[in-house]
């Protein structure tokens, strides 16, 4: 017999600090537009975010169901908090091409693109690595 399978209400897409989700806003309003139990998913996204950094920046695909039940799929951090992290500054250059904010080594590019490679549409580090090296140039980053 198949499985019956729900009917898809809503995809939202947020970035949220690990293990800081509350139902204030933002959260609460982008989900309380769709029914789905805030608490309930603040808890849950807490949870399992708990062993991040509390710095880091996490996307998560939400996916509403009809029946107001929800499933959540949570990524790696944001490139651009990686590259801030590594280089431990607090944001990138207002005018990346005149104002230069850090410089990273080749070894923390190669760090991070193994960190993010699983959320990239390449399995080959050599194209992780050019697509850190663009966020990090369009932060202002050598």
């Amino acid at each position: 017999m198949a499985k019956k399978t729900k009917k898809i209400k809503a995809k939202i897409k947020m970035n949220i600090q690990a293990g800081k989700a509350t139902p204030a806003p933002p959260i609460g309003p982008a989900l309380g537009q769709h029914g789905v139990p805030l608490m309930e998913f603040c808890k849950e996204f807490n949870a399992r975010t708990q062993k991040m950094d509390g710095n880091d920046v996490i996307p998560v695909v939400l996916t509403v169901y009809e029946d107001r039940s929800f499933d959540f799929v949570t990524k790696t951090p944001v490139t651009s908090a990686l590259i801030r992290k590594a280089l431990k500054i607090q944001k990138g250059s207002g005018e990346p091409n005149k104002e230069k904010v850090g410089t990273l080594s080749k070894a923390q590019v190669e760090e991070i693109a193994k960190i993010k490679i699983e959320d990239l549409n390449t399995n080959d580090i050599n194209e992780a690595v050019k697509v850190v090296e663009g966020t990090a140039r369009s932060m202002g980053v050598e």
